[in-house]
């Protein structure tokens, strides 16, 4: 299969689950989880009710409704019993609440609206001067009137799409974030997309259709229940613990001079999108074949070009005593634990390994 192609299937229970190929490589994968499951999702904003400040960490615990709870970090909590506009931010780790911003996003595929943040944003990567002067002129014309403080962002997909279609978004977009006020019963005020409705979202390309149905992909989906991921003739085992995600680079069967440099070479290239396919973030910690001082600098170029075609947030910290890279990364996406079973029939093999998963 050549080219860039988006699919998605449902799930039988409940949900959808998206995947995003590129040659037949699977990219980027996005799933639902279990519909009988509480947990605030990333993206959802909320109408909170603050709790009492806790001093020792830097934060307020607040009230999402539904007896779910979320940590705000601020060093000016609001006081108790107050109503705050929040968004997660993350998922939460086990045992814990979800981390919450206040300062929210109202995110479409062509714009993004930033309640307490004003002004008008054209992203960078649109650089064709025409295009960003037209695209800044619809923007004043799309916010006229707008509450104070309510800003714009223009995404890169703006360049693309038609001047008609980007403008109703914003309207709908405004009529969403108009609503976002800390007076009103606490809840959830903007649900966070789904799977299917987040791949197109942030995948489909102007004029692209979804594929109905993984198909092939479903072998390299069932593939991530295995901690091994391969890289030419090595590998490299990625482990989550409760503290953090263990990444342990091998040579394999490769016993040539430049083995070991050339593994851990593959492995950073490939780590970001083994952890973007598994769901895993928090701190990682790399243990590399052998590897020289002086290789370092290679290993991290690798590995920093990676990371920034990978679009989540991940901060290199720097090499241990041991030897070992350390990592810490933005928890976007949750582990991706059992894999799921597609509401279709007639997978073939990948329907098999998905089940023995």
């Amino acid at each position: 299969m050549k080219g860039r192609e988006v699919r998605v299937e449902a799930l039988a229970r409940g949900g959808h689950i998206a995947a995003l190929a590129v040659d037949g490589r699977l990219e980027d994968l996005l799933i639902d989880p279990d519909p009988a499951d509480p947990t605030p999702r990333p993206e959802a904003i909320f109408r909170a009710v603050a709790g009492r400040p806790m001093k020792g960490i830097g934060g307020v615990m607040l009230e999402l409704g539904r007896n779910r709870t979320g940590f705000l970090r601020t060093p000016r909590p609001p006081r108790p019993g107050a109503g705050v506009i929040v968004q997660v931010s993350a998922w939460a780790e086990d045992g814990k609440a979800p981390p919450v911003s206040d300062r929210p996003l109202v995110k479409g595929r062509a714009a993004i609206l930033t309640p307490g943040a004003p002004g008008h944003n054209i992203a960078r990567s649109l650089r064709d001067p025409e295009r960003r002067a037209a695209l800044a002129a619809l923007a004043e014309t799309a916010m006229r009137g707008a509450p104070e403080g309510l800003g714009l962002i223009l995404r890169s997909a703006a360049g693309d799409l038609a001047d008609a279609a980007i403008a109703a978004e914003i309207a709908a977009l405004r009529a969403e974030a108009e609503r976002l006020t800390p007076e009103g019963p606490g809840g959830e005020l903007r649900p966070a997309p789904g799977a299917a409705a987040e791949a197109a979202r942030e995948w489909l390309a102007p004029g692209e259709k979804m594929v109905e149905g993984l198909g092939d992909l479903w072998d390299a989906v069932a593939a991530l229940a295995d901690p091994r991921a391969p890289i030419g003739a090595g590998f490299m085992a990625i482990e989550p613990t409760r503290a953090l995600v263990a990444v342990d680079v091998n040579t394999g069967g490769d016993t040539s001079p430049a083995a070991a440099l050339k593994a851990n070479l593959a492995a950073a290239r490939d780590l970001p999108r083994q952890l973007r396919l598994r769901g895993l973030g928090g701190q990682v910690t790399i243990d590399f074949a052998p590897l020289a001082k002086a290789e370092r600098a290679q290993v991290e170029k690798a590995l920093n070009a990676a990371l920034r075609a990978d679009g989540i947030d991940t901060t290199l910290a720097g090499w241990t005593p041991l030897g070992h890279l350390e990592l810490l990364r933005r928890r976007s996406r949750r582990p991706i634990g059992a894999i799921p079973e597609g509401a279709g029939a007639g997978r073939g093999r990948g329907a098999e390994m998905s089940r023995r998963a």
